[in-house]
């Protein structure tokens, strides 16, 4: 996971400093000696560090911080706000051109998930109201065209190609199509190369030239740590970028890129690839992003996150069923899957504030692998038995196990977890009514 080292680290020093209830000067200076650590060890850029950290020293020795009554707070306040200004300070949005088609031009290096990333920002645009178009530009990297053309598929997005002749002739055509078949966005998935060369940089400026790109896109791997902002560097010198797509950021990696790119290259950071799922693309927030690494969770993204993946509707039907004790197996598998749908539960859960330290803690008790069991389960069950639990007898619980690859006794466990947490959900559903509060129920509480 991006940053968990760094965030233990931060959260580590910044516990200190709360639990102490008067801090001098000399406190201040230990721990951004420890903060100075921590975050060259996440591989931030050095430069990036030493004017990070007398940014927040010169704050935090000011006399209404080192007098105030939770100066281990207002210093926490302090990091936040430094470290997301570091980051961008706020969302950088896509340009988006008063006259049809805005152009947005991606470009990086082989390897980084470009042309996936391609794919993924014409669904995310699809999703606000746009009609993307994508363009294979990429006539070198065997296959390439072929990819974008399934992923274009996959997404719903028509994919513009001409095969592999002069890139530069792609893209002038590339818009005539744009104009006659009203597409008002144009995604140019161009070459990539191994390394940064001469005839990689001199093609990129000849489309540059022709395609007047609102946006210049540069696609990194975050895993490669500095790397990655050595490459937005150069790319930046040549082509003059508006922007970064950081892919992987959910993969193991300090995310020293992600606090660099922007101080050292000036460009902001727009998405981050958080999985390899095509809808994996999300804005990058910088002050949520601070939030997270300082453990104080990321409550906004998790509500957008539900908003879009939970039917509200549905949700409603479901409190209802509660209400009523007639929520079921098969409510219980939709809910579950609907929740999974918004990305892996301890991601989610590192989003409620406090609770990214303690999953260190519940991983020996928190296993994915434990609710793929659980549905294996309800899956190898008729949905007879799903509606109606008290029909099984012994001998279909021998067959729900064999069909799902566990135990009777597992079989018997998810029943009586199942029966106790919907007794559970009805008393507070009863509580919630009677108090008025009828805004909608929490998520099931999974029975493990």
């Amino acid at each position: 996971m991006a940053f968990e080292g760094l965030s233990d680290r931060l959260q580590d020093i910044f516990k200190k400093l709360r639990g102490k209830g008067k801090i001098s000067e000399e406190d201040v200076k230990v721990a951004m000696r420890e903060v100075r650590l921590a975050l060259l060890e996440a591989d931030v850029n050095f430069k990036v560090v030493k004017d990070f950290v007398e940014r927040v020293r010169l704050r935090a020795v000011g006399q209404e911080v080192l007098q105030s009554l939770t100066p281990g707070q207002q210093i926490v306040k302090i990091v936040h706000d430094e470290m997301a200004e570091l980051m961008g300070g706020a969302e950088s949005k896509l340009i988006i051109s008063s006259k049809p088609p805005s152009v947005y031009m991606a470009v990086g290096l082989q390897g980084a998930g470009k042309t996936t990333s391609v794919a993924k920002l014409g669904k995310n645009l699809v999703k606000q109201g746009r009609r993307p178009l994508l363009v294979a530009g990429d006539i070198y990297r065997p296959a390439a065209i072929k990819q974008l053309q399934i992923l274009g598929e996959q997404v719903g997005i028509p994919v513009f190609t001409m095969g592999q002749i002069n890139p530069v002739d792609i893209v002038k055509a590339s818009l005539e199509y744009a104009h006659t078949h009203n597409r008002d966005i144009i995604i140019l998935d161009t070459a990539g190369r191994l390394h940064l060369n001469e005839e990689l940089m001199d093609e990129l400026k000849q489309i540059k030239e022709v395609l007047n790109p609102d946006e210049i896109l540069l696609v990194v791997d975050a895993m490669t740590g500095q790397d990655a902002v050595n490459v937005a560097e150069s790319f930046n010198q040549q082509l003059g970028l508006t922007g970064v797509v950081l892919t992987k950021l959910d993969g193991d990696t300090r995310g020293g890129a992600a606090l660099s790119v922007k101080a050292v290259t000036g460009c902001p950071i727009k998405y981050v690839g958080m999985g390899e799922k095509l809808d994996a693309l999300e804005p990058f927030y910088p002050d949520r992003m601070a939030s997270r690494i300082l453990g104080m969770g990321d409550i906004l993204s998790l509500v957008e996150k539900a908003q879009a993946n939970i039917d509200q509707k549905k949700a409603r039907e479901m409190e209802q069923k509660i209400r009523k004790q007639e929520f079921t197996l098969e409510d219980f598998l939709e809910q579950m899957q609907q929740v999974r749908s918004m990305g892996p539960l301890e991601d989610l859960l590192g989003m409620i504030p406090g609770m990214g330290k303690q999953m260190k803690n519940l991983k020996g008790d928190f296993d994915e692998k434990e609710i793929l069991r659980i549905e294996a389960i309800i899956k190898s069950m008729t949905i007879a038995e799903r509606r109606d639990t008290t029909i099984l007898n012994g001998s279909r619980k021998k067959r729900i196990a064999r069909g799902s690859g566990t135990r009777v006794q597992e079989v018997n466990r998810l029943l009586k977890q199942f029966d106790e947490s919907r007794k559970l959900m009805k008393q507070f559903a009863d509580m919630t009514g009677k108090k008025g509060k009828r805004g909608g129920m929490p998520p099931v509480k999974f029975p493990f």
